[in-house]
């Protein structure tokens, strides 16, 4: 039995993933097409399809894109991002929560002031869809580049308790702000992967 099945809708996700974690049996299955259809809304043969694939799986279940998240969570599959919003209300407000992807900001949103409670995150929405192409087009460097330089100006001008990178595909610009600030800029992919892997061993 694998450690754990990740569902990506990026290829670039498996060497990602592979890298944070390569002592660790990972089943690494990619539907870019998810992604796709999803843009317009989950309907229910997408919905269908997802839930074969989460109970299909031999162990826990890991559903590294956001926008699909809600659907996968229904079906059983932990959320890549819940474990970095849970981080982001322990270090509290205020938030400033970076995305690309218009499908993703709602589902974001909504799980991070899950994670928060009663207590308000004091959230401000930075979207930076004008990257997507090069992330899009395979250029990793130049989009993790633009994403950074957007949030660095951003955090300028006001003072954040923390940065949230939504989507798991921005988390190459987290440490290159690492390098400009003391501020906690948190990436779902590695924080998700650590929390699993460590429930795995302690549940074994």
């Amino acid at each position: 039995m694998p450690d754990l099945t990740l569902l990506h809708t990026a290829e670039v996700h498996v060497e990602t993933f592979r890298a944070l974690a390569p002592e660790a049996d990972l089943d690494q299955q990619v539907r870019a097409d998810w992604l796709e259809r999803a843009q317009s809304g989950i309907d229910a043969a997408l919905k269908a399809e997802i839930a074969e694939a989460v109970e299909a799986a031999d162990g826990p279940v890991l559903c590294t894109c956001t926008t699909l998240g809600p659907a996968a969570e229904e079906a059983g599959a932990i959320r890549i991002d819940w474990p970095m919003m849970q981080e982001a209300a322990r270090t509290g407000g205020p938030v400033l929560m970076a995305y690309c992807l218009e499908s993703t900001a709602a589902p974001s949103e909504a799980l991070l002031r899950r994670a928060f409670g009663a207590r308000d995150p004091q959230l401000i929405c930075l979207k930076l869809g004008l990257h997507w192409p090069l992330f899009e087009a395979g250029d990793s460097a130049g989009f993790a580049a633009g994403i950074a330089g957007n949030v660095a100006e951003a955090m300028e001008s006001t003072d954040f308790a923390c940065v949230v990178l939504a989507q798991a595909s921005m988390a190459g610009a987290a440490e290159r702000l690492r390098g400009q600030t003391e501020v906690p800029v948190l990436a779902s992919p590695e924080i998700a992967i650590q929390v699993l892997l460590k429930e795995q061993k302690g549940g074994a």
